[in-house]
C-alpha cells in the first residue's frame, strides 16, 4: 500500500472511529434526557405563578403569523405578552397587534426601543422587554418558535426550584421550504440537540443556555453582567447560561421541547446562516468547536469509499460509506424520538446529507471572522464578542 493509501485509510478510520463513539454518547444522552422527561411530565403541574411572556421582533417571516397566534392560546392562569420592536411600523409588532384586537382576553403590551444601541439588536429589545415586565418570572421566546397550549404550564414548573435561576428549551426543526431549508432543519433537531446533550450528560448538568425559549427569574440578566454587557456577544444566550452556571446559580435543559420555523429559503442562503452559528460556536467554544470535526461520520465515510476504490476494494469502500450512514440514521433517529418529534421520517432519512453539509459548514467555520446578521457585516472577536466591519 502506497503511503498515500496509508493516510487516506488511516484518516478515514480515525474519522469513522471517533464519530462512531461521538453517537453512542449521543445516543446515551438522548435515551438519559427521554426518560427524564416522561418521568418529570407525569409529575403534578402545581407550581403556576404570574408570567411575562417577552417577545422581540424584526420584521415578519413566512411562518410568523402562526407563530404568534400560539402565545394568545396558551392555557395558563395568568400571563401577559410584550412585543418590542425597533420602530411603530415594524411589520412583525403590526402583525402582534392585530393578533392581539382578536383576543382581547389577553393581556398584550406593545413596545419600541428605537436603533439599537448594543451589538446584539436582540439583545437591546431583551433589555426594553424585561424592564418593562410586570411579573418576576419571565419566559423568552423567538419569532421563529412555535409552541403548544401547554408551552408555559410546562416549562414554567423548571423555576419551582428556588435555587434555579434559569432554564431552556430544546427544539426540533421545522419548515415549509425544500431540500435545503429541510437539511437546516433536521441539523438544528439532531446535530444540534445531540451536542447538547452529550454536553449535558459528560459535563454533569447543562453550563449554557439556549435562547429560543428560556425561562428564568428577571434578576437573571443582571447576575449574569447586565444587559449592555451581554449586548456586546452574538450568542448572548450562551453567555448568559455560562456565567449563570460559573456562578453556581442553576442552570437546566427544561423538558419541553419548541417547534423552531426554518425559513425557506435556497441553500446559499441557508449556508449563510447556518455559517454565522458555526462562527459564533467557534468563538464560544474554540475547543469543543475544534473537536466538533470528529464527530462527523458521512465525510469520513467518502474517504473511506476513496481508499476502496484506490486500493481495488469498491465493495469494501462502499460498505465504510454505508456503515456511517447507518451511524448517522441511527443517532438521527433515537433523538427525534427522544424530543418526541412527530414528524421524525424523513428528516432521519436524509440526515446523513445533513451530516455531510454540516462538516462543510464546519470547514468553513475557519475561514475569517466576518458574517453577515439582520444586512449588516460584524466581525467575531475572542469569546464571541462581535462589532459591525466598519467600526473594526
Amino acid at each position: 500500500m502506497s503511503l498515500l493509501l496509508k493516510i487516506l485509510f488511516y484518516c478515514a478510520l480515525a474519522g469513522t472511529v471517533t464519530s462512531a463513539i461521538y453517537c453512542g454518547m449521543v445516543l446515551v444522552g438522548a435515551l438519559r434526557f427521554a426518560r427524564r422527561k416522561r418521568r418529570e411530565e407525569r409529575a403534578p403541574v402545581d407550581y403556576l405563578p404570574p408570567v411575562s411572556v417577552l417577545k422581540p421582533l424584526h420584521g415578519s417571516e413566512p411562518d410568523l403569523e402562526d407563530n404568534l397566534r400560539r402565545f394568545f392560546d396558551l392555557d395558563y392562569p395568568e400571563y401577559e405578552l410584550l412585543f418590542c420592536a425597533r420602530h411603530e411600523d415594524d411589520t412583525g409588532l403590526q402583525m402582534a397587534r392585530r393578533i392581539a384586537k382578536e383576543h382581547p382576553e389577553v393581556r398584550a403590551r406593545f413596545l419600541t426601543c428605537g436603533e439599537p444601541q448594543f451589538p446584539n439588536a436582540k439583545m437591546w429589545s431583551m433589555a426594553a422587554l424585561a424592564q418593562a415586565a410586570e411579573y418576576e418570572a419571565l419566559v423568552t421566546s423567538d419569532a421563529d418558535a412555535r409552541v403548544s397550549r401547554d408551552y408555559l404550564r410546562r416549562s414554567v414548573q423548571e423555576l419551582a426550584d428556588p435555587r434555579r435561576e434559569l432554564a431552556s428549551c430544546l427544539y426540533v426543526g421545522r419548515t415549509t421550504g425544500g431540500l435545503a431549508a429541510q437539511l437546516d432543519a433536521v441539523g438544528k433537531s439532531v446535530e444540534m440537540s445531540g451536542g447538547i446533550l452529550v454536553a449535558d450528560m459528560i459535563e454533569g448538568g447543562t453550563r449554557f443556555a439556549l435562547g429560543v425559549s428560556m425561562v428564568l427569574r428577571r434578576d437573571a440578566f443582571a447576575k449574569a453582567g447586565g444587559y449592555e454587557d451581554l449586548g456586546q456577544y452574538y450568542a448572548e444566550d450562551f453567555v448568559l447560561g455560562q456565567r449563570l452556571a460559573e456562578a453556581r446559580f442553576g442552570v437546566r435543559m427544561a423538558n419541553y421541547v419548541v417547534r423552531l420555523m426554518v425559513i425557506p429559503q435556497g441553500l446559499r442562503a441557508s449556508f449563510r446562516d447556518q455559517l454565522r452559528w458555526m462562527k459564533s460556536t467557534r468563538r464560544s467554544r474554540p475547543a469543543g468547536h475544534l473537536g466538533t470535526g470528529l464527530t462527523y461520520a458521512v465525510p469520513f465515510g467518502l474517504l473511506g469509499q476513496l481508499w476502496g476504490i484506490a486500493a481495488g476494494h469498491p465493495v469494501v469502500g462502499l460498505l465504510w460509506l454505508m456503515a456511517t450512514c447507518a451511524n448517522r440514521w441511527a443517532m438521527a433517529a433515537v433523538v427525534l424520538w427522544a424530543t418526541e418529534d412527530e414528524e421524525r421520517g424523513k428528516p432521519t432519512l436524509i440526515y446523513p446529507l445533513r451530516d455531510l453539509l454540516g462538516f462543510a459548514v464546519w470547514v468553513a467555520s475557519y475561514m475569517g471572522s466576518t458574517m453577515h446578521y439582520h444586512g449588516g457585516a460584524y466581525v467575531l472577536g475572542a469569546g464571541g464578542r462581535f462589532v459591525p466591519a466598519d467600526r473594526k
